[in-house]
């Protein structure tokens, strides 16, 4: 059974008591405290329109690693024809936007509510999450945001316009993130697609003892524009 949380208290259950499912607790708000919490707890809000917050801590868990990235033979061919030029955190709102009217691979509709829309605005404004965009001829045609704490880069969620957009985003973003010496991506659950890129499942012991060795280093907040 999932725990209640209340606004008034700032706490979390253990991520070892989430239930088969991943689930561990209900209600509580998406103030950028409370996630910046969560987060460094390995757990993330993921919920539907009209449904009270839901937190989940899914067993095993989707990892991706800055130097194990899998670049397939389209994505090489792509990446040697130079079509696109990658920035960093220019348009966050305008990629957090595009990305919630693509929905995840799990379920039915969007799960990037409007509620959920503010929250990260307000946790980008506060320096701790970051996007990576993917251009063509002035036109935003892809890209992913996420939340970066310590050396750990929590993916949400991205989108694409254009074939291989979106890969390519990600591929550059690894290598930003390789060059600060971050050592784990959170990918949250298991994708076919997020396998094809080298992602990897991990028990929740593991992935949580990685977490928070990551976490020991200092937060690279405010915008990566570079």
């Amino acid at each position: 059974m999932a725990f209640r949380l209340f606004q008034k208290t700032l706490s979390f259950p253990d991520p070892e008591e989430a239930d088969d499912s991943g689930l561990l607790a209900v209600g509580g708000d998406l103030s950028v405290e409370r996630l910046k919490l969560a987060y460094s707890k390995g757990i993330f809000p993921w919920y539907e329109e009209g449904m009270p917050v839901l937190w989940w801590s899914p067993d095993p868990r989707m990892v991706l690693f800055p130097d194990k990235m899998i670049v397939s033979h389209s994505l090489r061919q792509t990446l040697k024809k130079d079509l696109f030029t990658i920035t960093y955190d220019t348009c966050f709102e305008e990629v957090v936007e595009q990305c919630s009217s693509t929905p995840r691979a799990v379920q039915e509709g969007t799960w990037i509510t409007g509620d959920m829309k503010n929250a990260y605005n307000k946790l980008h404004k506060a320096g701790y999450a970051h996007s990576a965009e993917t251009w063509h001829n002035g036109q935003l045609v892809g890209g992913l945001y996420g939340v970066a704490l310590g050396r750990a880069f929590f993916g949400e969620s991205m989108f694409h316009r254009m074939t291989n957009a979106s890969k390519v985003a990600l591929y550059f973003l690894l290598q930003k993130l390789r060059s600060m010496s971050f050592e784990i991506i959170d990918a949250q659950v298991y994708t076919n697609h997020l396998e094809s890129l080298g992602g990897e499942l991990l028990p929740r012991t593991v992935f949580l003892e990685l977490l928070q060795k990551a976490l020991e280093k200092p937060s690279l907040t405010g915008r990566w524009t570079e």
